[in-house]
C-alpha cells in the first residue's frame, strides 16, 4: 500500500492564485492551507475547495511560517507549494510513485517553471530551479532567514531537468509586483547583511549590481531569453543595488568622500568584466550578436 502524502501550502491574501494551487494537488491524501490571517478570500476558497485550514500570525516572508504549516501535516510524506504554483498531472504521479517505492530516499528536489511576464523563464539562473519540495514528514527543515534552502537529512534525489517533472511557477506577472516585492524583500536581506557584521562600502553599489546583471545576462545565458533576459537581469541588478542602498540607510547615510582615482579604478573594472563577457557572448553567437557589436 502507498504512503500517503500531505500537500502543505502558506497563504497571505492569494484569492486570485488559491484555486489553481489547490486543484492541482487534489490527488494528494491531505491539503492544509496555513493562512496569515488573510483580507480577501483566500480561507473561504480554500475552505470551499475541501482543505483544512489553520492560521499563523502574520509574517513578513514566508519562511517562519513554513515549518509550523509543515508540523500539522499528518501524513508520511509532504509536498510544500506556493500559492502561485501548480502541479502537472506528469509529476503528481511521480510523486506518488516515489513516495510507494524508494524507501532510501528522504527528500526530493524539484524543478520549477518559471513564468515570469507571460514566459517560461530558460535562463539567467530561472532553470532548472531546483528546489526541496517533497520529503519525508521530520526530515527537512526550514530555518527562519529569506530565501535560504532548507536543512535536510539523509539521502536525496534530484529530478531531471525536464518540463514534465517541473512545478508550474507563475511568477512575477507585472513589473508592478516585481517592484513591491522588491521592495519588501530588499528591506529584509539589508537587515540580515547589517545583522551579520556587514560594514557599508559605496563601492559595492556599483560592484554587486554589475555583478549580478553580468551573471545573469552573460555568464548565464540570460540573453538566450531575448528582451525578457534583459529586463529580468536589469531588475535583479536592480535589487541588488536597492538592498545595499538600504544598507546605507541604516547606517544614517553616512556621508562618504569618493576620489576620482577610486571612481576611475571602479570604471576599468567594470569595463574589463563588460567587455569579457561581450566578447564571450559575440562569440557564441547569441540573439544580441548585431547589438553586441555596436559596443565592442
Amino acid at each position: 500500500m502507498g504512503k500517503k502524502i500531505s500537500a502543505v501550502l502558506n497563504t497571505f491574501n492569494d484569492e486570485k492564485n488559491i484555486t489553481g494551487a489547490v486543484q492541482s494537488v487534489k490527488w494528494a491524501d491531505e491539503i492544509i492551507i496555513c493562512d496569515m490571517y488573510s483580507d480577501d478570500k483566500t480561507v473561504e476558497i480554500a475552505k470551499k475547495l475541501g482543505a483544512k485550514v489553520v492560521f499563523h500570525k502574520r509574517v513578513r516572508y514566508v519562511e517562519p511560517a513554513r515549518n509550523f504549516a509543515i508540523a500539522k501535516a499528518s501524513n508520511d510524506w509532504v509536498l510544500v507549494l506556493d500559492p502561485d504554483e501548480e502541479v502537472p498531472e506528469t509529476l503528481a504521479k511521480r510523486l506518488v510513485q516515489i513516495a510507494s517505492s524508494m524507501r532510501q530516499i528522504n527528500y526530493v528536489r524539484i524543478p520549477r517553471k518559471n513564468i515570469i511576464f507571460n514566459k517560461w523563464m530558460k535562463a539567467s539562473m530561472w532553470w532548472p530551479d531546483l528546489n526541496v519540495r517533497f520529503f519525508k514528514r521530520g526530515k527537512v527543515k526550514w530555518n527562519n532567514n529569506i530565501h535560504r534552502q532548507p536543512k535536510v537529512s539523509g539521502e536525496g534525489l534530484d529530478l531531471e531537468e525536464e518540463e514534465k517533472w517541473a512545478i508550474v511557477h507563475y511568477n512575477y506577472q507585472t513589473i508592478e509586483q516585481f517592484i513591491n516585492r522588491m521592495n519588501r524583500y530588499t528591506a529584509i536581506e539589508a537587515e540580515e547583511l547589517k545583522s551579520n557584521g556587514y560594514k557599508f562600502e559605496w563601492s559595492d553599489l556599483i560592484q554587486k549590481p554589475l555583478s549580478e546583471f553580468l551573471s545573469r545576462f552573460f555568464a548565464n545565458k540570460g540573453y538566450t531569453d531575448g528582451l525578457h533576459g534583459l529586463a529580468l537581469s536589469l531588475l535583479q541588478a536592480l535589487s541588488f543595488l536597492v538592498v545595499y542602498l538600504k544598507v546605507w540607510e541604516k547606517s544614517s547615510f553616512e556621508d562618504k568622500v569618493i576620489k576620482i582615482s577610486d571612481l576611475e579604478q571602479e570604471k576599468r573594472n567594470g569595463e574589463y568584466q563588460i567587455n569579457y563577457w561581450f566578447k564571450q557572448a559575440k562569440a557564441q553567437g547569441n540573439p544580441f550578436k548585431k547589438i553586441l557589436s555596436k559596443f565592442i
